[in-house]
């Protein structure tokens, strides 16, 4: 692994003894000593967790008429939210295939701040800065923040112990000055998150990540919190239902077949991939993103062929095994006659499964409660 990216909580993860992976090129933790995956998820579900996602991208569009240049690039619309709100969107070629789904904080009309995910953030600002006008500067700053989720009901606990700033609207962000043990830094605090509960995500710079990390698992011991590693993430956003790119969303699965056109300013003069987008959703895709829970006994995994009447209808995307209900769930593409309460089979390994298609979340949402 030594050609992997380090996050700047590296060490501490390693002393915590996680279980390390690759993840879109990073060396990331997966789950730590004393419970895993599901200790993590259920602290999460019940008190609350903190995330390193720090592997994610981070990228800055800056100049005059920044927000607007950004606005016709991808497929969410801008105009829906004011300075201090951040939106989900995504990034499409020309045919319509997804290729990244991401966060953009509006901060001003001349300053947009981007969360891609890791393994697309070089290709996300190429493309940026092959169509930036000039005046419009585009920069790659994957390693100069870090990202720090804190999530879960007692979330808001433990932001206010470190004197941050909570309980602003979901989606929204504020810019705030944390007291740290060598002075004031600057912390971003938006009211977001890829669990499903209340939670925040934090941008501090790079360099202040360990200290803000350290103070944020002192304030969680009293809700006995953990340390959270990406396989309980996965759980957990697979239990709402959302995608993963690369899984759920890609160059060959379009917005329109993952059924986010909620996340497409359809009325918008230009976004990449409009046309193509516009035919599909007139034309009617030929498949369509469906949630499976399982009936049988068996955990679906991605790429396993979905059957009815012993004729293939589509496959899992992604499939796990839900903590919360206690069964296994999936995220799949299938034909799009299926309906919500159709039985089907998942090929698991060559043994058919029992699974009854259903409309995501698989779980009570908690995210947008105030």
């Amino acid at each position: 692994m030594s050609d992997l990216k380090h996050s700047p909580l590296h060490d501490r993860h390693v002393a915590l003894g996680a279980k390390l992976a690759d993840f879109g090129g990073w060396e990331m933790p997966i789950e730590y000593p004393g419970g895993g995956v599901v200790a993590e998820h259920t602290a999460v579900r019940e008190r609350v967790g903190l995330f390193d996602v720090s592997h994610l991208g981070k990228a800055t569009v800056a100049g005059a008429g920044a927000a607007d240049f950004v606005n016709a690039c991808f497929t969410n619309d801008l105009r829906r939210i004011g300075p201090g709100q951040a939106q989900y969107t995504m990034c499409c070629d020309e045919r319509g295939g997804v290729v990244d789904d991401l966060i953009q904080y509006l901060r001003a009309d001349d300053d947009v701040f981007l969360i891609p995910n890791a393994a697309n953030t070089a290709e996300v600002c190429r493309r940026l800065v092959a169509a930036a006008p000039a005046g419009i500067e585009v920069v790659d700053r994957h390693g100069e923040y870090a990202v720090l989720a804190v999530q879960g009901p007692r979330s808001d606990e433990v932001l206010d112990a470190l004197g941050l700033p909570t309980g602003h609207d979901y989606m929204q962000f504020r810019e705030a000055l944390w007291a740290g043990p060598d002075g004031e830094v600057p912390v971003i605090v938006c009211r977001t998150g890829y669990t499903g509960e209340r939670g925040y995500e934090l941008v501090p710079r790079w360099a202040d990540a360990g200290a803000l990390w350290d103070a944020l698992v002192a304030a969680m011991a009293p809700w006995d919190g953990l340390p959270c590693g990406l396989g309980a993430r996965d759980t957990l956003r697979t239990e709402m239902g959302y995608p993963l790119h690369g899984q759920d969303l890609s160059l060959d699965i379009t917005p329109v077949q993952a059924r986010a056109g909620w996340a497409v300013g359809w009325k918008k003069d230009a976004f990449w991939g409009r046309e193509a987008l516009l035919a599909e959703r007139a034309a009617g895709p030929a498949r369509l993103a469906r949630g499976l829970v399982v009936t049988g006994r068996g955990i679906p995994r991605a790429h396993c062929a979905v059957t009815r009447d012993g004729e293939v209808i589509g496959e899992v995307t992604s499939g796990t095994f839900s903590p919360t209900r206690k069964q296994g769930i999936a995220l799949a593409l299938l034909a799009p006659e299926l309906a919500d309460g159709d039985e089907v089979v998942i090929d698991v390994r060559g043994r058919g499964v029992a699974a009854t298609v259903t409309k995501p979340p698989f779980v009570q949402v908690q995210v947008r409660e105030d």
